[in-house]
């Protein structure tokens, strides 16, 4: 017998007692009215169990099966008494049959938030930062640039190819002079440009020119010598590695000799029509720095393009070389810029500050250390009262303060004599010894 109300000790009783006890049926009714009673128990126990996950349900359903009937009580009992019998939670039914058991299960803990979820940013949001009326500086810039009169207007790389040429041919001559534009004004290269196309400006005809006559052509550009030789590499490159056309991309065309990341960025633009960057150079870097376009003073033209990318909106990065670059040339100049007719002037952190100029070598004319053509001033000294014994002296003549010899006779006759210094022995000695030669002998001394 299963039930836990059901201990050794009953059966003990049991099995103690004679059959003739055992069928009475005062004791039969009560076998089995306490049978019933630990039926339902269990029926409720098993219920419980099945909710629990640790458990199994095959060995709580067996425990019903194995009650004995009404005809093989006495055997089934008497036989059952010397196993141990198992003894369920007698706790909780100790303290009634009302009282619910309570599941071992731990009770199930609540989903951790996430912090950042599948379509949630990854990070914190970054705070963008833009500089303060850019928008109304940039409008100013397009009015004074609405004349399209700069030297960039006219002789710049857009102006620069054939546009007859074959496409190859054009985006090989926009790089060219891009090369040629380096560290130098766009009327040389535009000049050039021209003699270069007028005899012949193709990836063939130029490796098939020698250094002596591309030089002659490309004078008097900046780095000219240099230039030559990027020119023949470069073309010679195009054409084993590219098969006649230039790269198209911003990473292939750095790898060119003499082609910077301006010069890609401008060749993107320009030749293949695609805004990879903003192309920096002098006049931009410098611009950018006095307008305050920056978050930071940058050193060069590569830190301004990266401050520029981060905050200035990708549709302007085409138009902002070209503006800025003939701002440059014509109002926004690099040394004395005219700052009383830039539009720009009230709001403009740089305006109407003097350009550092060049300084002036010592002893220059221009330096401040050492004026140019210093003049000695005559000094003139007070002369001295006359003697005590009455004796007049004769003013000095009257002669230029330039010549000496006036000068040690107003010394001789206005100022004291001074005592003759002491003159070392060895020189003494060596002025009698040559006293005595001579036949002449110190004052003072006494003849032999």
């Amino acid at each position: 017998m299963s039930s836990p109300y059901f201990t050794a000790s009953d059966c003990s009783a049991i099995a103690s007692r004679d059959g003739k006890s055992l069928r009475r049926n005062g004791g039969l009714l009560a076998m089995r009215s306490r049978m019933v009673k630990d039926a339902a128990l269990m029926s409720k126990a098993v219920q419980v169990k099945e909710e629990t996950e640790d458990q199994s349900i095959s060995e709580v359903a067996s425990h019903p099966e194995q009650t004995p009937t009404n005809t093989s009580v006495a055997g089934s009992t008497v036989a059952n008494c010397s196993q141990p019998i198992p003894i369920t939670e007698p706790k909780a039914e100790a303290e009634g049959e009302n009282t619910p058991l309570l599941s071992p299960r731990k009770p199930r803990r609540g989903r951790v938030k996430v912090e950042y979820e599948e379509g949630e940013e990854s990070g914190p949001k970054k705070e963008r930062w833009e500089p303060a009326d850019w928008r109304r500086q940039l409008e100013f810039i397009r009015e004074m640039r609405s004349a399209r009169d700069a030297p960039v207007d006219h002789m710049g790389a857009e102006k620069c190819y054939d546009t007859a040429a074959s496409p190859e041919v054009m985006r090989y001559q926009v790089l060219i002079s891009l090369m040629l534009s380096s560290q130098t004004k766009d009327q040389v290269t535009g000049a050039a440009m021209q003699r270069l196309r007028a005899h012949g400006l193709t990836v063939e005809s130029v490796l098939k020119m020698d250094e002596d006559t591309l030089g002659k052509l490309i004078y008097p550009v900046g780095f000219w010598r240099t230039k030559v030789k990027y020119i023949k590499q470069t073309t010679a490159m195009i054409q084993q590695e590219c098969g006649g056309d230039i790269p198209n991309t911003v990473e292939r065309l750095v790898r060119l000799p003499g082609v910077g990341p301006k010069m890609a960025h401008l060749a993107m633009d320009i030749a293949w029509n695609t805004v990879s960057g903003i192309g920096v150079d002098t006049h931009v870097h410098r611009i950018s720095n006095r307008l305050g376009w920056t978050r930071a003073e940058t050193k060069n033209p590569e830190e301004t393009r990266r401050a520029l990318e981060d905050w200035l909106p990708r549709e302007l990065w085409s138009e902002i070389n070209w503006l800025l670059v003939g701002f440059g040339q014509q109002v926004c100049l690099p040394v004395n810029p005219l700052c009383s007719t830039c539009l720009n002037q009230h709001t403009c952190p740089s305006a109407h500050r003097v350009s550092p100029s060049k300084k002036a070598k010592l002893g220059s004319p221009k330096s401040p250390r050492s004026p140019p053509n210093p003049q000695k001033s005559p000094r003139v000294k007070a002369q001295s009262s006359p003697p005590a014994g009455g004796v007049k002296e004769e003013p000095p003549p009257t002669v230029p303060v330039s010549s000496p010899t006036p000068e040690k006779q107003v010394k001789s006759k206005t100022e004291p004599k001074e005592e003759p210094l002491s003159v070392p022995v060895s020189s003494r000695t060596r002025a009698t010894r040559s006293k005595a030669k001579s036949g002449s002998l110190l004052p003072g001394t006494k003849p032999k």
